[in-house]
């Protein structure tokens, strides 16, 4: 599935929403709700890409995350409209939500705006080899906002590319605007496997340009980042992104 299109320049909203849970019924579950309801209907509501992943290697696991992106907040309201209309989304819904059950322990969202330089959200394109990508999230907490803007100065200007030249697919990155641990910025990257990604890695970290990015003053973590955490993740099934 293509990138969602949007007018040049825009930026689109992405939203992050974790189904945080207890045990493998819940993920089966949800799982269901996912390919049964959600992800037919946000298709019927032009919502595109989607992306629907497990947690591998993943702090507070078992959850399951969605990806989706919007042109605008107004496209986003737009969409859930649609949704609140579709009795086939409904029913699936109403069916997921029964209280004889719980399906999940609580659900947790953000909103995040795609940077300038990546402006939407990149499909990694599908190849004719069977086995799903691994994909990693990876968040950067910042002291404040001046420094956050400092890093994502600091990709824009030099690291994304780096990372695809070491190999890498990235899928998107943005801004948090709405969610917790402010200020921050989260993104995406793809690889045929936890091999290819180790490998990657390796290459960034050793590329000189990366060296001498990363010792330019002003931009060293210690000044601009105070915290980062990543999640390994597999793309279900039926996940559009994959």
């Amino acid at each position: 599935m293509q990138a969602q299109t949007s007018p040049a320049n825009q930026r689109v909203v992405i939203e992050l929403r974790y189904f945080r849970m207890r045990n493998g019924r819940q993920v089966e579950r949800t799982t269901e709700y996912l390919r049964r309801g959600l992800l037919p209907a946000s298709e019927r509501a032009g919502i595109r890409p989607v992306g629907c992943f497990n947690a591998v290697i993943a702090p507070d696991s078992p959850f399951i995350l969605t990806l989706a992106s919007y042109p605008s907040l107004a496209a986003l309201e737009t969409a859930r409209e649609k949704l609140a209309s579709d009795k086939e989304f409904l029913a699936a819904a109403d069916e997921y939500n029964s209280m004889t059950e719980l399906s999940y322990i609580r659900m947790e969202s953000s909103l995040l705006w795609a940077f300038p330089t990546m402006p939407t959200v990149v499909a990694p394109p599908v190849g004719e080899k069977s086995a799903a990508r691994i994909f990693e999230l990876r968040t950067y907490e910042a002291p404040n906002d001046k420094a956050l803007a400092r890093k994502i100065k600091m990709f824009t200007d030099g690291e994304i590319d780096l990372f695809r030249r070491s190999g890498m697919l990235p899928v998107f990155f943005g801004q948090t605007i709405v969610g917790s641990r402010m200020p921050n910025l989260t993104y995406m990257l793809a690889y045929d496997d936890l091999a290819a990604r180790d490998k990657t890695w390796r290459a960034f970290s050793a590329d000189p340009d990366w060296q001498e990015l990363r010792s330019t003053p002003g931009l060293s973590d210690a000044e601009i980042v105070n915290n980062v955490s990543n999640a390994i993740l597999r793309p279900l099934p039926f996940s559009p992104i994959r």
